[in-house]
């Protein structure tokens, strides 16, 4: 079986090094008899996939260069949150690649407990995804509770019709922005037709 490994710490990870996780990582997987296809080590925040080693893998892995991923923990893999995460883990086993935690021996796509692994990591993902909507909800709220307007700013009939008149005189649309303070571009909209007739 051939595997890759990855590696990873915070730059925020004081003291901690990748070669700790690598010994033992390199150590489980010739104890396994497993080739090792490559090792994907990187000093990145675990908190967005946009990380250069953690993309090559998922290239390498869409390609089938390798049957499973050994990562230290799932923490050391992923600490985007129980969706993001869950969604990578199905991603390379639509692939066909498997994935194995050092330090979480349940956390294994070929071991027994598989299959209820991943169902509690779509109940957390779920959860997680209902919270961040709560959060959402919760600080749309607040914004109209202060006050503020939600959606697209409305347009100001009279300000449209003082910019067409302004036109009329044959000013240009830069010299129309700078005495009614508003944006060229806005200037520019304004004059198109069936702006009056849409923001009524």
């Amino acid at each position: 079986m051939r595997v890759a490994i990855y590696a990873r710490v915070s730059t925020k990870d004081k003291g901690q090094e990748t070669q700790n996780q690598l010994l033992d990582l390199r150590s489980y997987a010739q104890v396994h008899g497993w080739t090792l296809y490559q090792e994907y080590i990187e000093e990145e925040s675990g908190g967005t996939g946009n990380r250069t080693q953690f993309k090559a893998l998922f290239a390498a892995a869409h390609q089938r260069r390798f049957d499973v991923v050994l990562f230290w923990s799932l923490d050391r893999f992923s600490r985007e949150g129980a969706l993001p995460t869950l969604q990578y883990l199905n991603q390379l086993e639509s692939w066909g690649v498997g994935y194995k935690s050092y330090t979480e021996q349940y956390l294994d796509s070929t071991g027994l407990f598989k299959d209820a692994i991943v169902s509690i990591l779509a109940s957390i993902a779920k959860q997680e995804k209902v919270r961040i909507s709560e959060r959402t909800k919760a600080g749309l709220a607040r914004t109209v509770a202060k006050g503020t307007k939600l959606g697209a700013p409305v347009i100001d009939t009279k300000v449209v019709d003082q910019v067409r008149t302004l036109k009329a005189t044959g000013m240009s649309n830069q010299a129309i922005s700078k005495a009614m303070v508003i944006s060229p571009s806005t200037v520019a909209k304004y004059l198109k037709e069936g702006v009056g007739a849409s923001a009524r």
